[in-house]
């Protein structure tokens, strides 16, 4: 059915997020996409995460929002099947043309890539599709906190479908790689289907306090027409079913005793959530 972007109407607009040099522009695209230009404001370099439709109206907006910031594009980062691979050097960029096939290098895990002076390690992710890979960027001597660009394997309050992968893959992915990072990482996903991704924690966790408020809060935000990104991967932890598989409360709903077991059970179980009208 509709997002619930679609069904509400959202206004959408983009919104910068400065942190020290590193700053993060949201730039919202398509339905419920979204898109980042990740910009290290001394060198006047830019990433651009997860472009989508290159050639219409989303291509322009990033060709824009480098224009506006006066950066120069250097990187593309894609998470999974984008019409864009990761490249690692200078890229020409121009009115949203595709990268050159020759200057791409495969994904692999723990990469390094840079971005003028911020530092971007790629982790490998595979389960929503084979080849997924999170970005994780840091400020070199810098206090504040690091970025994660978790496309579809973590969203705010839940995660992406295994359409290529199993529990076991989610679970690697979302508790062995993304849960290690610090906890005040902020989290900047793929979509807008945080409302969405609580009401059904809601239902896995009736009586959790944080996926409450998450959620009111949520919905504030949307009716602001603000996104609701980002999270961090503490604040995860207190909302997200999906990262809270090793919880008692969370197994017990399920109906298992391990937290692999309990990853598929709530992803079934999400699959076929009807989400309840307010």
């Amino acid at each position: 059915g509709p997002s619930h972007f679609q069904s509400r109407g959202f206004v959408r607009q983009s919104r910068t997020v400065s942190r020290s040099a590193m700053k993060v522009e949201i730039l919202p695209a398509l339905a419920d996409n979204y898109m980042y230009l990740v910009i290290d404001s001394e060198t006047k370099e830019a990433a651009i995460v997860d472009p989508v439709e290159p050639q219409k109206a989303s291509g322009e907006l990033v060709v824009d929002a480098a224009k506006k910031h006066g950066v120069t594009l250097t990187t593309i980062l894609t998470t999974h099947h984008h019409w864009w691979v990761f490249v690692s050097g200078r890229t020409c960029f121009a009115n949203g043309s595709r990268a050159k096939r020759d200057l791409t290098r495969a994904h692999t895990h723990a990469h390094n890539a840079h971005v003028g002076c911020l530092k971007v390690k790629c982790l490998f992710t595979p389960c929503h599709t084979s080849g997924h890979v999170c970005y994780y960027v840091t400020e070199e001597n810098s206090n504040e906190p690091p970025a994660v660009f978790t496309g579809d394997t973590l969203f705010v309050g839940g995660c992406g479908k295994f359409f290529e992968g199993s529990g076991e893959e989610m679970y690697r992915a979302l508790i062995d790689i993304l849960g290690t990072l610090p906890p005040e990482t902020r989290v900047y996903c793929g979509h807008e289907y945080t409302i969405n991704n609580l009401k059904f924690a809601l239902t896995v966790e009736p009586d959790n306090e944080a996926i409450k408020q998450k959620l009111a809060w949520a919905k504030e935000r949307y009716d602001l027409g603000e996104p609701t990104i980002p999270s961090t991967i503490g604040e995860e932890f207190t909302y997200n079913p999906f990262m809270r598989v090793r919880e008692t409360s969370v197994q017990k709903h399920a109906g298992q005793k391990d937290a692999v077991n309990t990853m598929d059970a709530i992803r079934r179980e999400k699959d076929g959530f009807k989400v309840p009208k307010d």
